[in-house]
Formats: structure tokens, sequence, C-alpha cells
């Protein structure tokens, strides 16, 4: 195997490289390349860097926004839940409110009811109490007008004296009642 050397340089005679650039174009590339890095940082890096920093600040205002908008939410959800629990206490003393106030007012029907029965009961018992006397002074009549005729009749002379026929009608009416209260204690008795 044999190797196969080429020369670098044209002072031994032969021919350049082309895969190598010549000194002057390396020197005008490297001058090139520093002035448009230098372009590049005072034109377009300071373009980037306020890209960014605007970026970064919608970004950081995005989420300070959020997170008072976060901060919002949670006041404003428990300033609901403070006027829910309030609502609801306050919707418990009324319905409490109702209950009491609907126990009073049945006790005030009781009483007026209770009242009103008590009154009707009164005035009925009176009511008795006035007709049962004037029935008893209507019979005492009736029973004395018989009785002094009968007994009219019996003896055959006129029982016509009132202050006699009232006697006799009251003796005769006071038997009775002695008679029915003797049958009464008999049965009570036995």
């Amino acid at each position: 195997m044999k190797t196969l050397v080429l020369p670098l340089s044209e002072a031994a005679g032969e021919t350049a490289n082309p895969l190598l650039p010549h000194t002057a174009e390396i020197i005008f590339a490297f001058v090139f390349l520093i002035l448009l890095a230098i372009a590049f940082a005072k034109v377009v890096v300071p373009k980037f860097e306020k890209a960014y920093a605007d970026r970064t600040a919608a970004i950081e205002g995005g989420m300070n926004e959020a997170k008072q908008a976060q901060a919002e939410a949670k006041a404003a959800l428990d300033k609901y839940n403070a006027q829910l629990a309030e609502a609801r206490q306050e919707a418990a003393k009324i319905r409490e409110d109702a209950r009491e106030q609907g126990a009073q007012i049945i006790a005030e029907m009781r009483e007026q009811a209770n009242a009103e029965a008590e009154r009707i009961v009164t005035h009925a018992r009176t009511q008795i109490d006035a007709e049962r006397t004037q029935a008893v002074a209507s019979l005492r009549s009736e029973v004395g007008t018989m009785a002094t005729t009968l007994a009219g009749r019996i003896v055959g002379e006129s029982l016509e004296d009132e202050a006699r026929q009232r006697r006799t009608v009251e003796r005769f009416l006071a038997d009775l009642e002695a008679s029915e209260s003797a049958r009464q204690a008999v049965g009570t008795d036995g």
C-alpha cells in the first residue's frame, strides 16, 4: 500500500488546496462576524430582551391578576357562605317565631273556646234554672188549682179563699216532695 502525500504550499511547486480559504478571506470573515455580533448585540438583543421582559411582565401580571381574582372569588365565596348561613339562621328564627306564634294563637283560641263554652254552659244553666223555676211555679199554680178544685169537690165546700188555697197547695207539694225524697232515699240505700 502506497500513501500519497499532497503538498501544503505552492513554494514546493505544488498547487494550493481548494478546500482551505485564503488568509485574507479568513480575516475579512472574522471582522464581518465581529461586526455582525456587535450589530446583533446592539439592535436585535435589546428587542429580544424587551420582548422577553414584556412577556415576563405580562405573565407575572396575569398571574397577579389571577391571584387577585382568586382572592376576590374566595372573598365573595366567603361572603356568600356567611350570607347563606345568616339567611339559614334567620329562616330558623322565623320558623321558630312562627311556631311560637302558632302555639300562642292556638292557646288563645283554646282559651277563647273554653271561655265561650263556659259562657254558653253558664247561660244554658241559667236558662234551665229560669225555665225550671217557671215550670215549677206554673206547675204549682196548676196543681194548686186542681187540688183546690178536687178538694172542694171532695169536701163539698168551696175553697175559694186564696190564703187557704195557698196553704193547702203548699202542704200538698211539701208532702209530695217528702214522699219523693223518701222514695229516692230508699232507692239509693237498696
